[in-house]
């Protein structure tokens, strides 16, 4: 059963099936620039927003920071791959468990370090979520792991952290909402091992959405 009075959703790997295209598009991307990109390393960075990424790739490989420039060709890459991926299809149940919080009074919102053109159209579309119930990449200074996305979450809201949820798939993520102080929902969705996720302090764990819903709406 669910308690709290809002709920906070990351997108990517729990809304959409949408990592393996950022894996791919990742790689891709960092590939034109002649830098290696593990495919398992879109995973334990998700949720970064794309500056944070890139600028922890460059790091790690020269250094130094991104400039503006390779940011803007790197990302920008990105997005034209990303436009030309499948199209990612809602993650199972998570329609159902979104409009089921929606009819008993918990409110809903996505909190997300994407900042794809086509983010809330696709969200309004699939789940009925509006503009001021999105928080993304573009609305941060600091993405995750940073707790910032999930406070200001927190502040639309109107609610404090002990009355809200988050779920997430992503290490950053768990990280990020444990840091707000929102008690944290993982869902292991992705490549990683559940340690990984465990380990961050998530509070209770599922293998799937749809083993999440099962469990929570049996309760």
């Amino acid at each position: 059963m669910i308690k709290q009075k809002a709920v906070f959703f990351d997108m990517d790997g729990v809304l959409y099936d949408s990592m393996p295209n950022h894996e791919y598009t990742w790689c891709k991307s960092f590939a034109s620039e002649g830098i290696e990109f593990e495919p398992q390393d879109a995973y334990i960075n998700e949720g970064r927003t794309g500056r944070g990424t890139i600028n922890l790739v460059f790091n790690k490989v020269y250094k130094r920071d991104a400039t503006e420039e390779e940011i803007e060709r790197i990302y920008g890459l990105k997005t034209q791959l990303m436009a030309q991926c499948p199209v990612a299809p809602p993650m199972p149940r998570m329609r159902e468990f979104i409009d089921y919080l929606r009819q008993i009074g918990v409110k809903t919102y996505v909190v997300t370090g994407s900042k794809q053109p086509t983010l809330i159209e696709k969200l309004n579309r699939d789940y009925g979520f509006e503009r001021e119930d999105v928080v993304s990449g573009a609305d941060v200074r600091f993405g995750k792991p940073d707790p910032e996305p999930y406070l200001i979450a927190l502040q639309r809201s109107g609610y404090q952290a002990m009355e809200c949820a988050v779920v997430e798939n992503a290490p950053l993520g768990v990280r990020a909402a444990k840091a707000a102080g929102i008690y944290t929902i993982a869902v292991n969705t992705g490549k990683l091992a559940d340690e990984i996720l465990t380990n961050e302090g998530c509070d209770s764990l599922y293998p799937s959405t749809s083993a999440m819903v099962e469990d929570l709406l049996d309760k």
